[in-house]
């Protein structure tokens, strides 16, 4: 076994076994490279990545290839989840020389870790012949390698920058259109998504997208939404036998996926569908979000309520084994209900993907409209359904499952909790809290220490562990959301202690940027910033979205500040590819539309609250309970449950009844 024999990573794990002698990220490798004046081989993925495996089994499991890396190289293998830092650094570079990225990821660096050369997958040969013709060009021409290498790194720190704006410009809806307009160019029209293929859910695209259909009354973009929400849930891309989405599908339709399950998406499409539901409130979205938190419980929830990372694409050495089946094994397994089945989810004797006879499940009509032309009632066709699929589920389960990548890492466990927060505020089911609650507690019991740090990874009794700044940024949010479905002031105020500290050991004050690593963390040879939503809204988004937040509720302008610096920052570039500032987008349209502070106090707040939840008002804060701190609730406690809207430090009179009191906001 190699140096990765002793790591707590399922990623570096899967390489223990591998001839070639990897080490894992930190000062033994860079130590040795250095002493012995060899290239470094750094090679990033994660457990679920299907191409990492293909790149492992075809190369750094083969013992020629193997020789040449050992001699030439000191090899280096990171799991881009634990160390999102490091990945950064390295996918930048990919992106300065090719104009792509992507995992698997493999960079050549000299000896002090700058790069030179990089790419994703290779084939065999290729990365051979590669792997000689660098080490030879490095012995041949040092100094053409040393000046590429300074060339590349001082990219690499410009690369996704900013310059700071001091003017605090207005903002307005002409803003906001110019950013749509260009954005709605890239629209699919016909199978929803942006582009053509791959397509990936980007649910942060999509919660913008609502919002800004609802606030500046737009059909095109609601129509945009609508069909992008309806065509990912009925495409192969979920898996309707078992719940949740797949990373992403390889066509346009939404119809192959690539099958690995992520913790990150699968939250974020909670809190998604939710929210699109009290906007839209079509049964789909109720049904999917219910199917997607039976699966996250039941496949990545450990016995303590923390949630893992992912599901693997493979099983039995193949993609999507687990997920796929051909006719004939439907009809086994179902009898004489398999041809109602076979309908509805499109399952045909030749099969509808690449692997031969075999299906990808998905649906293409309503149940309306299937009952209609199959000549049932509705309810009896889904009786059916529900009964069948029940019985495939339980044969799928006899299958060898896909490999589980049972990290806990908190910033996607930030992202679980708001997704719960906001399945709870759509549908008030008191599982979907509790469940909140469940997580928050293992976060804090877990992930937090005594001075108020987090830890990225969940290690049984470690606490001291690096973090960085999706960390904060995505429990925060969290913790945010759940104070507003609760109205218990010990989740904001343990939100405001690490926002504190986000702000002390990651803010750039002269910059107006939060950098994604700690000032007191290992440096790497460019500390980044995180600017650009993608899968995963940027952590710099996200901390001005939750201070702009906490700074209206803790009435702290330091806070309000800090996100208006952010936001400054980032406008002048929002107007070039909205898909990568969604979340940006959404920060903008609140300092547009203004948010609306609402205020419940008095023994019915609950009842309140739920009740101005079935409205929806995207641009809005929830506060309030039998008792509090907080500035807005000052001498505003008494038995009769009041209602107070607040916008701008200016609020309106109290109501009782929750019609009459939102009413009043087209009055502000």
């Amino acid at each position: 076994m190699n140096q990765l024999a002793n790591s707590t990573s399922p990623y570096l794990l899967q390489h223990a076994n591998n001839p070639v002698n990897w080490y894992p990220w930190g000062p033994e490798a860079l130590k040795k490279a250095k002493a012995e004046n060899k290239l470094i081989l750094v090679s990033i993925g994660y457990s679920a990545c299907h191409w990492c495996h293909v790149m492992e089994h075809e190369s750094f499991e083969d013992e020629g290839v193997a020789e040449v890396m050992n001699q030439y190289f000191v090899c280096i293998k990171v799991d881009r989840e634990e160390r999102p830092d490091v990945d950064q650094v390295y996918m930048s570079a990919i992106q300065l020389m090719s104009g792509r990225g992507g995992w698997p990821l493999n960079c050549i660096c000299l000896p002090d870790q700058r790069p030179i050369y990089g790419g994703t997958y290779f084939r065999k040969n290729e990365w051979t012949s590669l792997l000689f013709n660098l080490a030879d060009f490095y012995k041949q021409k040092p100094e053409e390698a040393e000046d590429y290498a300074k060339r590349l790194t001082e990219g690499i720190k410009q690369y996704e920058s900013v310059p700071f704006v001091k003017e605090q410009p207005d903002y307005t809806r002409g803003d906001l259109e110019l950013i749509i307009k260009n954005w709605k160019e890239y629209f699919d029209k016909t199978e929803g998504g942006i582009g053509s293929s791959p397509k990936f859910p980007m649910p942060n695209n999509w919660q913008c997208l609502v919002r800004y259909a609802h606030l500046m009354q737009d059909e095109q973009v609601a129509k945009a939404v609508k069909l992008t929400l309806h065509q990912m849930a009925f495409g192969g891309i979920y898996d309707h036998v078992g719940g949740g989405f797949a990373r992403y599908s390889v066509d346009g339709r939404w119809h192959v996926p690539h099958f690995e399950k992520m913790l990150y998406d699968n939250a974020q499409l909670v809190s998604l569908y939710s929210e699109a539901f009290t906007w839209n409130p079509d049964p789909l979205y109720r049904e999917t979000v219910g199917e997607i938190v039976n699966f996250l419980q039941r496949e990545l929830m450990s016995p303590d309520y923390g949630f893992y990372s992912a599901l693997d694409a493979d099983s039995e050495g193949k993609e999507g084994k687990f997920y796929i089946f051909t006719k004939k094994e439907i009809d086994e397994i179902l009898g004489g209900a398999a041809e109602l089945f076979c309908i509805y989810y499109n399952i045909t004797e030749d099969g509808n993907w690449e692997e031969e006879n075999s299906n990808v499940l998905f649906r293409k009509e309503s149940d309306t409209a299937l009952a209609e032309k199959l000549g049932t009632s509705v309810d009896g066709l889904l009786n059916k359904i529900t009964a069948a699929k029940q019985q495939v589920f339980e044969a799928r389960s006899q299958r060898v499952r896909p490999g589980l990548d049972n990290k806990i890492l908190a910033s996607w466990n930030g992202l679980m909790l708001k997704g719960l927060c906001e399945a709870y505020r759509a549908f008030n089911q008191p599982e979907y809290l509790q469940l909140a609650l469940n997580n928050a507690g293992f976060i804090f019991e877990n992930l937090v220490n005594d001075a108020d740090r987090l830890s990225r990874i969940y290690k049984r009794g470690e606490q001291n562990q690096v973090a960085f700044l999706d960390d904060y940024a995505n429990v925060i949010d969290g913790l945010i959301a759940l104070y507003e479905v609760t109205f218990d002031e010990q989740w904001l105020v343990r939100a405001k202690k690490l926002a504190d500290q986000a702000i002390t050991h990651y803010y750039d004050a002269e910059k107006g940027i939060f950098y994604y690593t700690a000032a007191d963390d290992e440096q790497l040879i460019a500390r980044k910033a995180e600017i650009m939503d993608s899968v995963i809204p940027a952590s710099n988004s996200v901390m001005a979205r939750s201070l702009k937040k906490l700074g209206l509720l803790f009435d702290n302008t330091g806070y309000e500040e800090i996100a208006a610096q952010l936001l400054r920052n980032i406008v002048p570039h929002l107007a070039r590819y909205g898909s990568s500032y969604s979340n940006w987008i959404i920060l903008l349209m609140e300092e547009v539309f203004g948010i609306y502070e609402i205020a419940i106090t008095g023994n019915d707040f609950e009842e309140r609250r739920m009740e101005i939840e079935k409205n929806y008002l995207p641009n809005k804060i929830m506060l309030g309970g039998k008792k509090g701190s907080l500035p807005l609730l000052q001498d505003r406690f008494g038995a009769v449950t009041q209602i107070f809207i607040c916008k701008d430090k200016t609020c309106g009179l109290p109501a009782t009844d929750v019609k009459f009191a939102l009413a009043g906001i087209n009055g502000f």
